[in-house]
């Protein structure tokens, strides 16, 4: 459950060109489940020209059964963009349900698109967007990546943002930047600069890949949020890197400081975060940093992430940001491919030593074209069938380590802040080192029998400890979440 950054941006170019939108967002949370009936319904009221798909890997079986649906009824073109897209839109246009694939930034590009089509112009060599023809797929190039001065403010309207807000509990999320300067294995961006670099001529630094927001729009953007909507409690900026470029960090702060007294979360990077950063986030507000951690092997880090940091920087940046009055979070994944048991308790014991506020933990899932995907499909692990059936990367992995790591990280999905507490100076530490040892003796059978007990164990146990005043981490928001106890802690 979320709003979409990048749908909000293309309805508002859209609109910009003078054309008509409407959204479809499918959501069970927000009261619109996958109903086949329901969206040709909503299709049939709104008669679109043109209706598009903002697709990620993990939903993309979902995205091809409402196409195939919509196929049904619906005689207009279809077209797929996001990341998915971008990365294999070779296979996506060969399934046959699509008849374009916007590889890349998409507003110009999208834009571009409803203009022929209204126009009835030829749409075979518009930058950045791949077409089905007759069987056959005609690749276009990228245009250079959109200035982001040029866009106008995201289109909200577009969404119920109120109930939006509401269901996420004052939670509101905004970008000031694009892109990362980093090329970490398994994210997106390293093949996303290889694209564009190839196909515009464009080095990597003439590229500008990663950009800001002027200081102005997002400030002006906020002033919009505050004046149209309520119950705003926190702004979150989702920014891969929100701490990258010093001079933008101080306007920025200097400028929300004058603005709005609503809190504010960012994620940073233990490279690129000191405690002149840490004071000025904080003095502007700034509630919580969130670091991605990832792996707490340096070996794992570096040959198969190919993120270049050290246990020590890591546990510096979470020294300096505590220091700083600022509360901190900790990303973190496991399942990684020639990834070992030692390796996840390398893992553990970095979180038990560095404590930071909150930790989110993720089981990798190889997204295709990626590096990280290479190595796995090279290492001949993945298992391609249940590759395609997960919808998410939380709930299990689809490589196969052998049948004891499997079960070994099954289990830890469910029971990984226990882990993290049993290795904690602590008191709870041994009560929770005995949970641990339970678990892992149970059986394949005996786990499965008790799988759907263990959020209703680790409440139990939480409440527990924190009776007795010992500092825990206990599974809070969400099933892949814990947060730090000290005292006492709210269930």
């Amino acid at each position: 459950m979320g709003f979409n950054y990048g749908i909000a941006f293309l309805s508002a170019v859209l609109k910009q060109r003078g054309h008509e939108t409407a959204l479809i967002n499918l959501n069970e949370k927000l009261g619109f489940p996958l109903d086949p009936g329901r969206i040709r319904n909503e299709i049939e009221a709104f008669q679109p020209d043109l209706i598009g798909f903002s697709i990620v890997t993990n939903q993309y079986n979902v995205a091809r059964d409402v196409a195939r649906t919509i196929r049904e009824h619906v005689s207009v073109p279809l077209v797929a963009g996001g990341v998915h897209v971008t990365m294999d839109p070779q296979a996506v246009l060969a399934d046959g349900l699509f008849d374009y694939a916007c590889v890349g930034e998409g507003e110009s590009a999208l834009a571009d698109l409803a203009d022929a089509l209204e126009k009835g112009e030829p749409t075979d060599a518009i930058p950045n967007i791949w077409k089905r023809s007759d069987g056959e797929v005609v690749a276009n190039a990228v245009r250079p990546f959109e200035d982001l001065a040029d866009l106008p403010i995201k289109d909200y309207e577009l969404f119920d943002f109120q109930k939006l807000i509401d269901a996420k509990d004052g939670w509101v999320g905004l970008m000031t930047s694009r892109g990362c300067i980093f090329r970490c294995s398994y994210c997106f961006n390293h093949r996303m600069v290889e694209t564009y670099s190839r196909e515009t001529g464009l080095s990597t630094s003439e590229l500008r890949y990663t950009r800001h927001h002027p200081v102005d729009h997002v400030i002006s953007e906020i002033e919009h949020l505050l004046k149209n909507y309520s119950g705003i409690d926190v702004f979150i900026f989702d920014d891969d890197l929100f701490t990258f470029d010093r001079e933008y960090v101080e306007e920025f702060c200097r400028r929300y400081r004058e603005t709005t007294d609503v809190r504010f979360v960012v994620n940073g990077h233990v490279k690129v975060f000191d405690a002149e950063i840490a004071q000025l986030l904080k003095d502007a507000g700034c509630w919580m940093v969130k670091f991605g951690v990832e792996s707490g092997s340096d070996r794992v880090r570096r040959d198969v992430m190919n993120r270049h940091m050290t246990n020590e920087e890591i546990a510096g940046a979470f020294e300096v940001a505590r220091d700083a009055g600022l509360e901190t979070s900790a990303f973190v994944m496991f399942g990684l491919p020639h990834e070992t048991r030692e390796d996840i308790l390398d893992t553990i014991k970095l979180l038990a030593r560095i404590v930071p506020d909150r930790i989110r933990w993720a089981i990798f899932f190889p997204y295709p074209h990626t590096k990280a995907f290479e190595i796995a499909r090279d290492a001949g692990m993945i298992d391609f069938d249940k590759m395609e059936r997960l919808s998410n990367f939380m709930d299990a992995s689809c490589l196969d380590f052998g049948d004891e790591h499997n079960l070994f990280i099954e289990k830890l999905q469910k029971t990984f802040p226990w882990c993290v507490n049993a290795h904690m100076d602590s008191e709870a530490a041994e009560f929770y080192a005995g949970q641990v040892e339970l678990v892992e003796g149970l059986s394949p059978g005996e786990f499965v029998h008790l799988e759907p007990h263990f959020r209703n164990a680790d409440s139990m146990f939480s409440q527990q400890m924190s009776g007795l005043g010992r500092p825990h981490y206990t599974i809070k928001y969400n099933d892949f979440m814990a947060v730090l106890c000290q005292k006492t802690c709210n269930h």
